[in-house]
């Protein structure tokens, strides 16, 4: 029996010394687990701060380029504020000249009225005759109507008759 005490003392002594032995192989093999991980995650660090840069750094680019858009769009946008208060300018400008035009084709055609006016019929008629229709007729409508009817029966009935139809529209 004491054979089998001994021999089980020894038995578990050697156990115990390979158990031991495989405990520090363990140990070892997770400290090179560790420092392989450590290194991996001191690599996806600055992996990390990269990436962070590079972001930055786009979206400074991005803003600044926001920022130049933005000041194009401005002026732009003033050239057309401008562009269209010198349209205003000119269509007001262009109303003028054409009221201007008209008040002295009107002053003119009151003193060309005035003076057939004063013309005797016949004159008158002989005159108007020679002109183009459309003039004669713009003349004859200055004209008070005692007048035209003068003036119309002095001239050639052809003549007299178109005047009448354009005096008539």
């Amino acid at each position: 029996m004491r054979i089998v005490i001994l021999f089980i003392l020894s038995f578990s002594s050697l156990t115990a010394i390979q158990t031991s032995d495989r405990l520090f192989d363990c140990t070892e093999i997770f400290k090179e687990r560790k420092s392989e991980l450590l290194v991996e995650l001191e690599r996806i660090d600055e992996q990390k701060q990269a990436l962070s840069a590079l972001k930055t750094a786009t979206q400074e680019l991005l803003t600044k380029k926001e920022n130049r858009l933005q000041e194009k769009e401005e002026l732009v946008q003033s050239k057309l504020n401008e562009i269209s208060a010198k349209e205003d300018n000119i269509k007001k400008m262009l109303k003028r000249n054409e009221d201007v035009l008209k008040e002295t084709k009107d002053i003119k055609m009151d003193k060309v009225a005035q003076t057939f006016a004063k013309m005797k019929p016949s004159a008158s008629a002989n005159i108007l005759s020679d002109m183009d229709t459309k003039e004669a007729a713009s003349i004859l409508s200055s004209l008070k109507p005692k007048t035209v009817g003068k003036i119309l029966t002095k001239m050639d009935a052809k003549k007299a008759s178109q005047l009448t139809l354009i005096l008539s529209k």
